[in-house]
């Protein structure tokens, strides 16, 4: 089999993804998942794509994360691992996109307004 790709992206986040089979070893980075994210619900966030569809064991994982906070580049690597999930057997689409793992997150920072200290925030008013 040979080596598919994919991408995601969540706030200022991307993960690029390449999938072949293995054993299931997930590498971000150069370093292994556990390491790379080590509290459990981030984990759990990787995984999940991968649990639903019991597909444990089976795929080897290399993602090359950047930008953006933990939270942020998991579930980036979350996207782009569905993504590349349904370029591998497009019946695994449905499943995926009914627990919400193929849409991508189109929140992102609203910008800073210029005289005030954040986006939407304002000095506090005095009225003497």
């Amino acid at each position: 089999m040979e080596i598919i790709n994919a991408i995601g992206r969540r706030k200022a986040a991307v993960a690029r993804v390449y999938i072949r089979e293995g054993k299931g070893v997930i590498t971000v980075n150069d370093k292994e998942m556990k390491t790379y994210f080590p509290l459990e619900t981030l984990q759990y966030i990787v995984e999940q794509p991968i649990n639903v569809l019991e597909l444990g064991g089976r795929y080897d994982i290399k993602a090359n994360l950047a930008g953006g906070g933990v939270k942020g580049q998991a579930e980036a690597l979350r996207l782009a691992i569905s993504r590349a999930l349904v370029k591998i057997d497009e019946s695994n689409k449905p499943k995926l996109k009914a627990e919400g793992f193929m849409t991508r997150d189109p929140r992102e920072v609203e910008r800073k307004k210029p005289g005030r200290p954040k986006a939407r925030k304002r000095f506090q008013f005095s009225k003497r």
